[in-house]
């Protein structure tokens, strides 16, 4: 029997015509990387491989590391395999990787949303034979709002807050989230102030010519600022910490798709919560899997069981690997993997 293109192993998805994994979750030689968050880019790898967007924070995360970018849709041939890298939609330089070796085609999508958001480009549906997905949100419960929607709700809840001399407050991981929210919010209502670890990251797309609003960052301890009226943006990790007490009165929200389960908001402590996700929902995981053609699916980091016996029961065949991925995570001592 033929040896699987690619494999799961205890280092991470590995391709052993080339000698390389992708997102490894340990050290490697070769690292293909598809999106810079912590839990898919990890330190300690020799050589790394990325889009070329995705090069300046992944730059600034890991340190001086030995870095190759590629050009979305660019063919790189490793040992007779090619490996290509598409838009996965999930955040800015995100992407899939697809990888073909004697007339056989598998695509890693690492993690993927089909909404365009306007900042981190187009979800490409890409032809395969066999299709690595999340499942983040892999049950019939999750469907999200058109995020016009969202940012409705969002700036209407701005503008109460506004009314009441409160700041607003929304947790938002530092990169992804945070600057999809930036996009969507209506600026004529007020100021936006930054964390600072959101906007260290601000700049750094700014730097690469990434289009984003203008925002202040918040200087810790600064009391006399004047937040009141306008909204801040800050990480998780940041809530009940010294860093929020200098917001006198202020309204707490929270961004996150885990915010359409009844309770989260309670169990948060957030005055609203807003259903807003980076990752694919119920539809749309559905969807990119049948865009693909492939017939068989392979189903990591989420609802990896359930979503593989709703995809078998459909007639695919599917499977659930096990992997260091984390998906959306609302827990404070995750900064930036949603």
């Amino acid at each position: 029997m033929k040896a699987p293109l690619l494999t799961f192993t205890d280092k991470g998805i590995y391709c052993a015509a080339a000698d390389v994994y992708i997102d490894p979750w340990k050290p490697v030689s070769r690292a293909l990387i598809t999106h810079g968050h912590s839990d898919h880019a990890r330190w300690g790898s020799q050589h790394y491989l990325c889009t070329e967007a995705a090069q300046p924070v992944i730059k600034y995360r890991l340190g001086q590391v030995s870095i190759q970018t590629i050009p979305y849709g660019e063919v790189l041939t490793i040992q007779g395999v090619q490996f290509s890298f598409h838009p996965a939609g999930h955040i800015v330089g995100s992407a899939q990787i697809r990888v073909a070796h004697r007339g056989e085609v598998w695509v890693v999508s690492g993690d993927y949303k089909l909404e365009d958001d306007g900042v981190s480009g187009a979800f490409e549906p890409l032809r395969c034979d066999t299709f690595i997905t999340e499942s983040t949100f892999g049950l019939p419960i999750y469907h999200w709002k058109p995020q016009e929607e969202v940012f409705a709700d969002m700036n209407a809840w701005w503008l109460e807050n506004q009314a009441q001399d409160k700041v607003s407050v929304i947790t938002a991981y530092a990169l992804g989230k945070a600057q999809r929210i930036l996009k969507g919010l209506d600026l004529s209502i007020g100021p936006v102030f930054t964390h600072g670890a959101i906007e260290n990251t601000n700049e750094i797309l700014r730097s690469q010519g990434v289009l984003l609003p203008a925002t202040r960052r918040v200087l810790p301890g600064n009391r006399k600022s004047g937040y009141s009226g306008g909204l801040v943006l800050a990480p998780p990790a940041a809530v009940d910490t010294l860093w929020m007490r200098q917001f006198k009165s202020y309204s707490l929200g929270v961004a996150s798709g885990w915010m359409a389960m009844r309770g989260t908001r309670r169990r948060r402590n957030a005055d609203r919560g807003f259903v807003l996700s980076d990752h694919a929902d119920w539809p749309g995981l559905n969807q990119a899997i049948r865009e693909t053609g492939a017939g068989r699916i392979v189903v990591t980091h989420g609802y990896t069981e359930l979503f593989s016996q709703w995809l078998r029961s459909t007639g695919l065949e599917a499977q659930a690997e096990k992997t260091a991925f984390e998906g959306e995570v609302l827990e404070s001592t995750q900064p930036d993997n949603e």
